[in-house]
């Protein structure tokens, strides 16, 4: 039996609403669509919805627009029904619908992600805890500890003690034996990194390691390693080296490629921070493409790092990219159309609407307020009198009528300027609304994101 959804909207967008459900193919769902008797759908609260309708019939789901700002929680327990928040614009409908009527599932994942805290022997045990939070808000499972060269660490061993006194998975990364005695002695869950010359560490402590070669790029060294361990029945993790750019790096990634081959069975890390931290470059696309590598290889843990100010997002980053490309791989289809928060300056469909799309909403304006839409053709700016169009806002300026009114015409500037940005880079306008710069800016409303809830998160698969 397929499933039943009831669309709620608002008078401008009806028609269009039963236009995009009709055009939609072979749909494995019924629907219906009620107006709840509002003009503008977005203006829809959870009170006016309770007071205008009276029941949901035999849906199995509500969806709302995805401007409604109603209380899904408080609507789904009054009418024993599931509310959903559906996409900002009509015609992102098809695609937010996906395959069975339901927004695209990210919840699950397979890859661990190691934020490294690269200066903690100068940061206090405090300052170290509170960074740990954001890490772990932005993504991240285990917090690693740096230790920097010739720089005493003094306070690791506390370090390690509040941050697992506070629910956190910890590593120590340091190539000096001393750090990593002491981190594991600590309970530290990880110690990076050792190798075959210094396996004796993981007979004093019962950390997992995370084994590198004994010299760069000596495959030999790393896979007897990893044997040596195997044998003894000991989880151990194994990480070739992701070497920057001119550095070895294609050379480094055929590495991750023959130690898969080698060891078909070993957990493997990819420490990405030697690409995002070293390349002058936007980090989101370093990740996805990182990260499609890690998926096809089946690298169950990275290592990333914060450090260099076009980094400050790389967690929040990696996060999404696992999510993607394991869904992605999932359903063995290309890593396109599952969420934009990839794309941070250019969107896959910046422009909804045609001129005469525009032209026509323009018509049904009865009040001088004006609206801002763009397209390829420019900036859109109407309301019931004027109507203009120009790729630059000043161009805008002299058929304006503010009537010295100094607030309308800030918001306006403000309004334009954002216009102009997303007409230059071809990126979604929306007014009244930010500009959306994907995982680059931490979430500045409601992330329609599908995430894993504590129930779903215990189903995830967390080998690496």
């Amino acid at each position: 039996m397929s499933e039943k959804l009831l669309f709620l909207t608002g008078s401008l967008a009806e028609d269009g609403l039963h236009r995009v459900l009709n055009e939609l193919e072979q749909p494995d769902f019924e629907w219906r669509v009620h107006n709840i008797g509002v003009k503008v759908a977005a203006l829809m609260t959870g009170e006016m919805i309770q007071r205008r309708l009276p029941d949901c019939g035999n849906a199995d789901r509500v969806i709302l627009p995805g401007r409604c700002r109603g209380d899904l929680q408080q609507l789904s327990a009054h009418y024993g029904v599931p509310f959903e928040r559906g996409p900002d614009e009509l015609r992102d409908l098809p695609e937010w619908l996906g395959h069975g009527g339901r927004p695209v599932d990210l919840s699950q994942q397979d890859v661990l992600i190691f934020a490294e805290i690269v200066d903690g022997p100068q940061l206090t045990p405090e300052q170290i805890l509170q960074r740990a939070y954001r890490y772990r808000d932005d993504g991240a499972n285990v917090i690693d500890l740096g230790c920097l060269p010739e720089v005493a660490f003094a306070h690791l061993a506390e370090s390690v003690h509040l941050l697992k006194a506070e629910g956190f998975a910890v590593s120590v990364d340091s190539l000096h034996s001393q750090d990593l005695l002491v981190g594991g002695r600590a309970g530290a869950d990880y110690l990076l990194s050792l190798n075959r010359d210094t396996l004796w560490i993981a007979e004093e402590v019962a950390s997992t390691p995370i084994l590198i070669p004994a010299q760069q790029g000596d495959l030999e060294s790393l896979q007897s390693a990893w044997e040596t361990l195997h044998a003894q029945g000991r989880e151990c993790i194994v990480d070739p080296i992701l070497d920057p750019i001119h550095f070895g790096f294609t050379e480094s990634i055929v590495r991750y490629h023959e130690t898969r081959r080698r060891l078909p069975d070993a957990k493997m890390m990819m420490g990405v921070g030697n690409l995002t931290e070293l390349t002058e470059a936007d980090t989101n696309g370093i990740n996805a493409l990182l990260f499609g590598i890690i998926s096809e290889l089946h690298v169950g843990a990275v290592l990333t790092t914060q450090v260099s100010r076009h980094c400050a997002s790389a967690v929040r980053e990696a996060d999404l990219a696992r999510r993607i490309m394991f869904r992605a791989r999932e359903e063995k289809a290309l890593p396109k159309q599952w969420h934009s928060g990839l794309t941070g300056l250019h969107e896959r469909k910046p422009f909804l609407y045609e001129d005469a799309e525009i032209q026509q909403s323009a018509s049904q304006v009865k009040d001088r307020n004006y609206r801002i839409q763009v397209n390829d053709s420019g900036i859109h700016l109407y309301n019931r009198e004027h109507y203009q169009v120009h790729t630059d806002p000043f161009e805008l300026y002299p058929g304006l009528q503010l009537d010295g009114d100094t607030g309308h015409a800030f918001y306006l500037g403000v309004e334009l300027a954002r216009a102009e940005i997303a007409q230059q880079l071809g990126k979604r306008y929306a007014q009244d609304t930010p500009l959306d710069w994907g995982r680059a800016l931490p979430p500045q409303q409601e992330d329609k994101t599908t995430y894993a809830t504590p129930a779903a998160t215990k189903k995830n698969s967390r080998k690496c």
